[in-house]
């Protein structure tokens, strides 16, 4: 993760500790939000795809890159690969943010939206990798990924030593087995919609186990989660709690009014996990929370903001 710090070069924000006295009022404790939706391009996901790129040969920038992704991850790898000068296809889905999918195309990536949904959207991916012989930048379930992603634990444990716990919304599993890894002495909280929990079916199964995610926290819906995340949550004892659909948009509604942050609802999970008291023993305790992504259609804002 140092070595992925290195590879970024600076080229990301080091993005701040907000504390939030009324979340910390919440469960009885000190809250701090890490807000990664003020991250380049509004999500942790450029530090994983800056630390894969890094990494590349001469011969395998010319062959381009690709990804599969809801949208965040899309976004970053367009980003990177600009930075880089790589051309980027990125594999989207049908009924995936147009939001998310028009941003990835104004960074200069090619989108592909033939895969019907978030579980068929890997299997469109391969379909192109063989096709293109683009390389992978995964968006989950990489070694240089993860420890890109870890440098937000790095972070976090300079910024707060003192912290005892670190909330993390959950997809793949990427972000929080990277924050696992660079924090193995501080409990870390796994934080998934109820109707997308592609970590704790693996944790339960012992393997990753497909499923067809649904949530309003669209960049949290991964049709499973990464062997390598898997693996090393396990390793660290990652834990894993839901939230009801009804939680995140608390969550979401909180960090407009209260944060003043304009996170998407995925951003919101971890928050709305402390509000509705879903993580147990953090009475007295100093608390982080990630805050990721700030990409949401003005519409889908508007209507959690008005309870529609």
């Amino acid at each position: 993760m140092r070595a992925a710090r290195a590879a970024i070069g600076g080229r990301l924000h080091r993005t701040p500790l907000l504390s939030s006295e009324t979340l910390g009022r919440a469960f009885g404790g000190r809250a701090l939000l890490k807000a990664e939706l003020l991250q380049k391009t509004g999500s942790f996901k450029p530090r994983g795809v800056l630390t894969k790129l890094a990494s590349l040969t001469p011969e395998e920038r010319e062959r381009g890159v690709i990804t599969a992704s809801a949208g965040n991850h899309a976004i970053a790898l367009a980003y990177g690969a600009a930075l880089e000068g790589v051309d980027a296809l990125v594999v989207m889905y049908q009924g995936a943010s147009v939001f998310k999918a028009a941003a990835a195309r104004a960074y200069g990536a090619t989108v592909d939206d033939a895969a019907a949904g978030a579980h068929e959207v890997f299997e469109r991916l391969a379909e192109l990798m063989e096709v293109t012989g683009r390389v992978l930048v995964h968006p989950f379930d990489d070694p240089l990924v993860l420890a890109g992603q870890g440098t937000t634990g790095l972070e976090i444990g300079e910024d707060l030593p003192e912290v005892d716990a670190v909330v993390v919304p959950t997809g793949g599993g990427g972000l929080v087995a990277g924050i696992a890894a660079s924090l193995p002495n501080v409990r870390v909280v796994a934080v998934e919609p109820d109707g997308s929990a592609a970590l704790r079916l693996a944790l339960q199964a012992g393997e990753p186990v497909r499923l067809a995610p649904r949530s309003i926290a669209d960049g949290l819906n991964a049709p499973f989660a990464g062997t390598l995340a898997l693996a090393v949550c396990k390793e660290h004892g990652v834990e894993s709690v839901l939230v009801t659909e009804e939680e995140i948009e608390a969550g979401f509604r909180f960090l407009y009014e209260r944060a003043k942050l304009a996170a998407e609802p995925a951003g919101a999970a971890g928050v709305a996990a402390l509000l509705a008291g879903k993580v147990p023993g953090v009475e007295g305790r100093t608390v982080a929370v990630v805050v990721s992504g700030g990409n949401v259609a003005a519409s889908t804002a508007s209507a959690i903001l008005a309870g529609r």
